[in-house]
């Protein structure tokens, strides 16, 4: 699925919690499987568990030749890794309201807003973090952080549609518009809107050129009243497979997977429709329910060493707020690939008008409500 192209070579680096010790990773390739020896650090947390959330295919895990981090961080660090996933930020925060204790998270912007809101994830303290400072500058201080006192980005990306040059007309895709999931030229099951209620109604309001945000109750009975004109099959993960194997033709969903999609197909396209979209970034907080929070640190700062930044920018496919791995030989996706082009290049609309890139934030109470309600009348099972 990924075309890696991973150098031998040596990397040392500090890591500061408290103390200092060096963390030293020797690469060797193979067959092309790669073998990796770690220097362990011997820290107060060896022995221990860490528990992490995170979503499916959301980090480097040892296929196709890539780096498994998880396994890379539990040698070196003697701390043994419970991981668990989530297909929706609404389900990570049913989990976490309900008490599922984790030490390690990552939602999305929108929910972490929520999540410290409702008192789900706790302050810590960045300067303990030696590779805090790899985070761009403009990935600090957002909306939903703007002390950067709970949240570390980890990726960052935007929603568009991947559609089947094969089986989709140049005329459909000629205005490059959010329309194409409304046309009538396709059957049930060929088109796909994604199955959670902030997506799909965010889908929709870009559509009509509403704000996603919107607490008028106008608006939001239109986007229901739209979605119901949708013959769309709503999913998540499953979308892969449906795009993959050609038996849907278009959908919605978020680029980096997109990009994971076209590889596997190439048929595939992707475009960001003139209407505009959501920009999203995807962050590690540590939930108010951990158990192993200095571990939890240690892993968060792990997670931006450059190499270990640079394995999970190649293999989710996202676009990195990750300084280091931008300037890395070994990112995939480095400037001048098509790649770089949907994950970097903004389309001119959208430069002309960065209102048309849009951050969801998190709802009040009753506008949350209102779109459960609808969601739910719906019928769209989950």
């Amino acid at each position: 699925m990924k075309n890696r192209n991973v150098f031998v070579r040596l990397l040392a680096v500090l890591i500061t919690l408290g103390t200092i010790a060096a963390l030293v990773f020797s690469f060797a390739s193979c067959g092309g499987n790669d073998k990796y020896d770690f220097e362990e650090i011997d820290t107060e947390y060896k022995g221990t568990t860490l528990k992490v959330c995170n979503w499916g295919e959301y980090i480097s895990d040892g296929s196709e030749g890539s780096l498994d981090v998880v396994k890379a961080f539990e040698k070196v660090y003697g701390i043994k890794v419970k991981y668990d996933y989530f297909s929706t930020n609404e389900e990570l925060y049913a989990q976490l309201k309900s008490g599922a204790s984790y030490d390690v998270v990552i939602p999305s912007d929108y929910m972490i807003s929520r999540l410290i809101q409702d008192g789900l994830i706790q302050k810590f303290n960045h300067s303990e973090l030696e590779n805090y400072q790899n985070i761009a500058p403009e990935y600090k201080g957002l909306y939903f952080d703007p002390k950067d006192e709970y949240s570390v980005p980890y990726s960052v990306g935007m929603v568009g549609i991947v559609y089947n040059t094969k089986k989709v007309s140049e005329a459909e895709v000629a205005e490059q518009s959010w329309s194409l999931l409304w046309s009538k030229n396709f059957k049930t099951g060929e088109l796909i809107n994604m199955n959670n209620p902030r997506d799909a109604f965010g889908v929709t309001m870009c559509y009509l050129g509403l704000d996603v945000n919107t607490t008028d109750p106008a608006d939001w009975e239109s986007a229901y009243n739209k979605l119901r004109e949708q013959d769309c099959l709503y999913l998540m993960d499953e979308i892969y497979d449906k795009m993959e194997l050609g038996n849907s033709f278009a959908a919605a969903y978020y680029a980096g997977d997109c990009l994971q999609m076209m590889q596997e197909n190439e048929d595939l396209a992707f475009y960001y429709p003139k209407e505009g979209t959501n920009i999203f970034v995807d962050s590690m907080v540590i939930p108010t329910s951990a158990k192993n929070v200095g571990a939890a640190k240690l892993f968060i700062d792990f997670m931006l060493d450059p190499r270990i930044a640079t394995e999970n920018a190649n293999y989710i496919c996202y676009a990195s707020p990750n300084l280091a791995v931008r300037t890395n030989p070994d990112y995939d996706y480095c400037e001048g690939t098509d790649e770089y082009a949907i994950l970097y290049e903004l389309p001119a609309s959208y430069k002309e008008d960065p209102a048309r890139m849009q951050y969801y934030h998190t709802l009040d109470d009753d506008t949350q409500k209102l779109m459960d309600d609808y969601w739910m009348d719906l019928g769209i099972e989950e």
